[in-house]
C-alpha cells in the first residue's frame, strides 16, 4: 500500500487517540476502580476493532488495485493496438522487442518481435539512433519515425497522404525560364534577311515543339529571347532529359559557318514571383558567363548546369569567342597551310597573337608561317627570346618568302588589325579569298575586304587576349611552352600597361590562364626594361610638351630626329601620369620615315576619334595614326582637329 495512504490510517493522530483514552481510564480508576475498568475495557475494544477494520481496508483496497491494474493493462494493450500511429520497443542491437498492433497491421504479420529495425526500415541502414524525425519509404508508402534513443523507443506515423499533398504542391510551383539564342549577330552575319529569317524560322519551330512536348507555355520576347512559364515537375523532367535542345539546335544548324547555340536561364523555389524572375535573369547570365550553349537551373540553393559541350563565352560573354574558335578550327583543318601577319612595325602584341594563332595552327599539324621583316625596338628583346627556339625562329618568314607559299587553299590570318594599308604585305590579302581577322581595335572605315570570319572585340585588352581565349576552345588539349605562353602574356601587358588599362574579367582569365602553361612574368619585366639612353631622349620629348585646353598635353619631338613607335606611345603614357591631364598627344619621325603620333586619354576624351579624323585610329583610350607628311604638319593638323571637335561638340564628356 502507498505509504502516504498508511500514514493517513496509521498515523501519529490514531496513537494519541487512543493515549487519550488509556489517560481517561486511567483518571475514572482514581475515583471508581470499577468504572476504570470498564472504560480500559472499552478502549481495549475499540483498539481491537480498530486493527480489524484496518486489515479489511487493506485487503479491499489491494484487491481493488490489482482490478484496476488489470482493467488499466487490459485496456492499454487494446488502445495502443488501435492508435493511428506504431510504437516500437528496441534492444541496443536496434532489433524489435514489442510493437503494437499497428506495426503488425502495417506489415500485414502478427509478430515483428526479433527483427532488426533495418530490415523493417531499409533507409535506416547507416544511420544512428538521434532524437529527431527521419521519413522512410516503405513500398509505396512514406512513414515518419520519431526516435527517443535513450528510452529505445520509436514512434512511427504513416505520412503518405501528407508527403503527397506536399510533393504535389513543390511539383506545382511555378517555374520561370529564359532561352536566348547566344550567338544570334555571329551566325547571321552575311546573311541577307531571306536567309536569316529562314534560319530564325527553322530554330523557333525546334524551340516551339520542344516546349509543347514539355507542355511549356512558351513567349517570344524578341528576335532571340523566348519566356518559358512552367512548373518545377515539369523542370525537373527537363534536367532528366538534360536539356536535349541544346544539342538539337546546335546539330540542326551545323550545316552553318557558325552553328546556332542556345543559353537557357531557369528558376524555381523563389520565395515570390519578383525574386523568380530575377533568379532566372541571373541564371541565364550565368549560362552566358560559363560559354553560353548550355543551360543553368536555379532550385531554391541549388545551381546546377547542363550542356557547354563546346566550352565556354561573354557578349563579349565566351560565346563569341567558342563559336569563332570552332570556326577557325575548321577553317584551319581546310587549308593547305597558315600564313600569320600583323601590322606594319609590330608591337608585342602583335607578335604575341600571331605565336598564339601559330600554336594553333600546329596543334591541327598544319604548317604555318609568320610574316616579319626587320625588327624594330618595341620587339627587339622578345625576339631575342623567341630566336633561341630554333623551330620556332624557321616559323618566322619575309614577305616574299610568304608570297611563294600562298597557295588557293592557304589560309591568312591578319591580327592586330583590320585595315588592309596596315598589314606588312598588302598583296599578300590578294593571293586568297581565306581570309581571317582578329582584331581588338575598333572598327574604322577602312577594313580587309571579304574576310570569311572576323572576330573583332573592340573591349578587349589586346589581341593577345582574345588568341588565348580561342586557343582555350579551338582544341581540347592544348599546352604551351614558356616562350609562347610568355610572349602571349607580354602581348597582353604591354597593352594594358601592366593590367592598369583596358583590363576586365577576360583579362585576368585569360592572363591566369597563360601562367598556368609557364609564362614566365620576370622574363617579360626584362623585355620591357627601359634603356637609360632612351629614358633621356624621352625625358627631352616630354620637356617640351604643352598644355592645350587645360587637360591636354602635346609633345613635339625634335625635328629631323628619328624615334621608336615604342618611345613616342612610351612618352605619350609618361605624360598621361601628369597631374591634371586627360589626354596626351606625342608627336615625332620614325625610323621608316612616317610621321608618328601616340594619343592616350583616362577616358573623359575619345582619343579614337581624333586619330580617326587624322587618317588612323585605336580605341576609345589607346590611339594611334602614321602620317607621310612633317613633324610640323603633323602637329598643325592635330591642333585644328582638336579645336573643331571642341566648336561641334566639346573635347571632354
Amino acid at each position: 500500500m502507498p505509504k502516504f495512504l498508511v500514514a493517513k490510517w496509521n498515523g501519529t493522530h490514531q496513537l494519541w487517540l487512543f493515549a487519550a483514552m488509556l489517560v481517561m481510564a486511567a483518571a475514572l480508576a482514581w475515583f471508581n476502580w470499577l468504572l476504570g475498568a470498564a472504560a480500559l475495557l472499552l478502549a481495549i475494544a475499540t483498539a481491537i476493532y480498530y486493527i480489524m477494520v484496518e486489515k479489511q481496508n487493506r485487503k479491499e483496497l489491494k484487491n481493488y488495485i490489482a482490478t484496476l491494474s488489470y482493467r488499466l493493462h487490459k485496456a492499454g494493450i487494446a488502445i495502443s493496438n488501435e492508435l493511428p500511429f506504431g510504437i516500437i520497443l528496441y534492444n541496443e542491437d536496434r532489433k524489435i522487442e514489442w510493437h503494437n498492433g499497428y506495426i503488425a497491421g502495417m506489415q500485414e504479420r502478427e509478430s515483428l518481435i526479433g527483427l532488426p529495425l533495418t530490415e523493417l526500415f531499409p533507409t535506416l541502414q547507416h544511420g544512428k539512433d538521434r532524437d529527431g524525425i527521419v521519413e522512410a519509404a516503405v513500398g509505396t508508402q512514406m512513414f515518419s519515425l520519431l526516435f527517443k534513443p535513450k528510452e529505445r523507443i520509436l514512434f512511427v506515423n504513416n505520412i503518405t497522404d501528407l508527403w503527397q499533398i506536399s510533393r504535389r504542391y513543390e511539383d506545382e510551383k511555378l517555374s520561370l525560364g529564359i532561352v536566348m539564342i547566344d550567338n544570334l549577330d555571329e551566325v547571321t552575319t552575311g546573311l541577307d534577311d531571306h536567309q536569316r529569317s529562314s534560319l530564325l524560322s527553322k530554330v523557333t519551330t525546334a524551340i516551339t515543339e520542344w516546349a509543347q512536348k514539355y507542355e511549356i507555355y512558351l513567349k517570344r520576347l524578341n528576335s532571340d529571347r523566348f519566356l518559358l512559364i512552367t512548373d518545377l515537375q515539369k523542370l525537373r523532367q527537363l534536367e532528366q532529359s538534360r536539356f536535349v535542345i541544346l544539342d538539337e539546335v546546335r546539330e540542326m544548324t551545323s550545316d552553318q559557318k557558325i552553328p546556332v547555340t542556345l543559353s537557357i536561364g531557369f528558376a524555381a523555389l523563389a520565395e515570390d514571383a519578383v525574386e523568380l524572375g530575377q533568379w532566372a535573369h541571373m541564371s541565364l547570365d550565368i549560362a552566358l558567363g560559363r560559354g553560353g550553349d548550355q543551360a543553368a537551373v536555379k532550385i531554391g540553393s541549388r545551381q546546377s548546369f547542363y550542356g557547354g559541350k563546346s566550352n565556354a563565352v561573354e557578349k563579349r560573354t565566351r560565346v563569341r569567342a567558342r563559336v569563332v574558335a570552332h570556326a577557325l578550327r575548321d577553317l584551319m583543318k581546310e587549308s593547305h597551310n597558315i600564313v600569320i601577319m600583323g601590322h606594319k612595325m609590330p608591337d608585342m602584341d602583335a607578335v604575341g597573337a600571331a605565336i598564339g594563332v601559330l600554336k594553333a595552327a600546329q596543334l591541327f599539324g598544319k604548317e604555318a608561317y609568320i610574316v616579319l621583316e626587320g625588327i624594330n625596338p618595341a620587339i627587339q628583346k622578345m625576339m631575342e627570346l623567341l630566336r633561341e627556339d630554333e623551330k620556332l625562329s624557321r616559323r618566322f618568314v619575309s614577305p616574299e618568302q610568304a608570297a611563294n607559299l600562298i597557295a588557293p587553299q592557304s589560309l591568312v590570318v591578319v591580327v592586330d588589325t583590320h585595315k588592309a594599308s596596315m598589314v606588312k604585305e598588302p598583296k599578300l590579302l590578294q593571293q586568297t579569298d581565306r581570309i581571317v581577322v582578329v582584331d581588338h581595335h575598333r572598327r574604322g572605315e577602312e577594313f580587309i575586304a571579304n574576310p570569311i570570319l572576323v572576330y573583332m572585340e573592340p573591349y578587349a585588352s589586346s589581341t593577345c587576349e582574345l588568341v588565348t581565349e580561342l586557343l582555350q576552345y579551338i582544341h581540347d588539349r592544348v599546352t604551351l611552352d614558356v616562350r609562347e605562353s610568355t610572349a602571349l602574356l607580354a602581348g597582353i601587358t604591354v597593352d594594358t600597361k601592366s593590367f592598369s588599362l583596358r583590363t576586365g574579367a577576360r583579362t585576368f582569365e585569360a592572363a591566369s590562364f597563360l601562367r598556368r602553361h609557364g609564362a614566365d612574368s620576370a622574363m617579360i619585366q626584362r623585355m620591357l626594361k627601359e634603356d637609360l639612353q632612351e629614358y633621356i631622349i624621352k625625358a627631352e620629348i616630354i620637356k617640351h610638351a604643352e598644355v592645350y585646353y587645360d587637360h591636354i598635353a602635346i609633345a613635339i619631338a625634335e625635328s629631323g630626329r628619328q624615334y621608336s613607335q615604342l618611345l613616342i606611345a612610351q612618352s605619350a603614357d609618361t605624360l598621361l601620369n601628369m597631374t591634371g591631364i586627360r589626354a596626351s598627344f606625342v608627336i615625332g619621325e620614325r625610323p621608316d620615315g612616317l610621321i608618328g603620333i601616340s594619343a592616350r586619354s583616362l577616358g573623359q576624351m575619345n582619343v579614337q576619334v581624333v586619330m580617326e579624323r587624322i587618317g588612323g585610329g585605336g580605341h576609345l583610350t589607346n590611339a594611334a595614326a602614321q602620317l607621310e607628311t612633317t613633324v610640323e604638319e603633323a602637329a598643325d593638323q592635330l591642333k585644328a582637329i582638336l579645336a573643331q571637335i571642341e566648336k561641334e561638340e566639346g573635347l571632354f564628356e
